[in-house]
């Protein structure tokens, strides 16, 4: 028996000091993941990639990011079982057996587990890495994932292997190796697979420690219900599984949670700011007896809070991710990166970071910065000096949901009424995908209770707020004219 009881009241081993969470407590099994040196290399990888070229103080890191995800992941889980509590206590009376203690600390370790992991395999500049072009050719190369996974079996990992490499696929290799060194059975009591088995991309069967945990969770959680209608016949740690996954990485979940809070903070903007105190103080654990569900539940009265989140991560996007000059810098920074791959000293070194985990370490943001100061000083007309010494693309114009065909069209209406030559007028677009929040969310049910009865019913959260359902795709695309250094290439 693991100490479950002093690890749920709060026990931990050291405090890290946030400046958005305030103390995040981290156990001793945490503390070896986090000194591991592949966890280590996030501290120099942005999280906004050159962000903070717009944004002076948006230089926070994927490091401090994972840890605070890691911490608003286990705050989710221990706040719907706290509100679980009170809910059963106020009617039933209801206590916990040292079984039901032992399984809720077995998930919520395992939750926080998969939350500091969930961005570990993030390359150099985060997103802005894999979109460059020549990086994408390098990922797609044949047998990159076999070489990734070299003499490794990963079949109950993947049963067969993706058709493009993601950095969610890096996450999870990073991960094994990590949760492999800490020899996290052995120290902790917590299977590896399972941690991995909720990450994105992986299909993986839990173990039987994991099976256990979560049937005697669902028991206790669920009650009558556990055996009724639909629910009956269900794999109870698929749904466990299921449920821990949307923790992770789903519509509500501690990845966005943590980085709209604090990519707002860093940014000393406000639009991305939401209570998220108030949102975990109602969020419930719910389930369906007509169909095997159990997910995420939220009060009639947490809806504000709910709404709140979605549009201020609506509005980040807009106001702050898809800001004029920080996705011109982002075009400029793909086009840097893909300039200094044309050194085949430096080609052949990311390639093979991108094959060997005893290298991958080295794919920092601090390797790039070098190679664009070293190529800047040999050819001062490039997309690296412009980095460097953050000279911007001179932005002419933006237009929101225009065709490919109509962006070209801009574009040549754009040189010929201000004289300037096509190929100088460059655009960036960036793609906001809001249509699946009234399809998504539908997937987090609503608890509304009978004026009369009082008994509870779950409901589709379109059917009680229309607020969902004013979010569609939508793109924002500016139009630019390269500075003067680069018209002289």
């Amino acid at each position: 028996m693991r100490s479950a009881i002093n690890d749920l009241l709060g026990a931990h081993d050291k405090l890290v000091m946030d400046p958005v969470h305030g103390g995040i407590p981290l156990y001793r099994h945490e503390i070896r993941v986090v000194d591991h040196p592949l966890f280590q290399r996030l501290r120099n990888i942005c999280q906004n990639d050159i962000l903070s070229l717009v944004f002076p103080g948006a230089t926070h890191s994927r490091f401090l990011h994972s840890i605070g995800v890691m911490h608003v992941g286990g705050r989710m889980f221990r706040a719907m079982i706290d509100a679980y509590l009170r809910e059963r206590e106020l009617s039933e009376n209801a206590t916990l057996t040292l079984q039901q203690l032992d399984a809720l600390d077995y998930l919520a370790k395992t939750i926080r587990l998969a939350c500091l992991l969930h961005d570990s395999g993030h390359s150099s500049f985060s997103h802005q890495f894999t979109q460059a072009r020549k990086i994408q050719n390098l990922m797609a190369r044949p047998g990159r994932f076999h070489e990734l996974w070299r003499d490794i079996d990963i079949s109950h990992l993947y049963p067969s292997p993706p058709e493009e490499l993601e950095h969610e696929h890096y996450s999870v290799r990073v991960a094994w190796d990590i949760l492999a060194s800490v020899q996290l059975t052995e120290t902790a009591g917590i299977h590896p697979e399972d941690v991995l088995g909720i990450m994105e991309t992986t299909q993986v069967t839990p173990s039987d420690t994991f099976c256990q945990h979560a049937r005697a969770f669902w028991a206790f959680i669920a009650g009558e219900d556990a055996t009724r209608g639909a629910l009956d016949s269900a794999s109870v740690p698929r749904l466990v599984m299921n449920l821990l996954s949307s923790i992770v990485s789903g519509e509500i979940d501690a990845d966005r949670a943590d980085y709209m809070l604090r990519d707002g903070f860093h940014s000393s903007v406000t639009i991305g700011g939401f209570n998220l105190d108030h949102l975990l103080s109602n969020l419930r654990f719910g389930w369906a007896t007509q169909e095997p569900w159990l997910g995420l539940a939220i009060t009639h009265k947490g809806l504000g809070a709910l709404e709140d989140f979605v549009y201020s991560r609506h509005q980040m996007y807009r106001k702050v991710y898809a800001h004029k000059t920080a996705l011109g810098f982002d075009w400029l920074l793909r086009e840097a990166i893909n300039e200094v791959l044309e050194d085949t000293e430096t080609f052949d070194w990311v390639d093979t970071c991108l094959s060997e985990m005893a290298h991958f370490a080295d794919l920092t943001d601090a390797f790039f910065w070098e190679a664009f100061r070293r190529h800047a000083r040999r050819n001062p007309n490039s997309y690296s000096r412009c980095i460097v010494d953050r000279i911007k693309l001179d932005h002419l114009d933006t237009r929101e949901n225009l065709a490919g065909a109509d962006i070209e069209q801009h574009c040549h209406y754009l040189a010929t009424a201000l004289g300037l030559n096509r190929e100088d007028v460059v655009t960036c677009t960036m793609r906001a995908r809001f249509s699946k929040i009234s399809q998504d969310f539908n997937g987090i049910k609503v608890l509304v209770r009978d004026p009369i009865t009082r008994a509870r019913t779950l409901r589709r959260i379109t059917d009680i707020s229309a607020f969902f359902t004013k979010f569609g795709d939508g793109t924002i695309t500016h139009f630019y004219h390269r500075p003067e250094i680069l018209r002289q290439r």
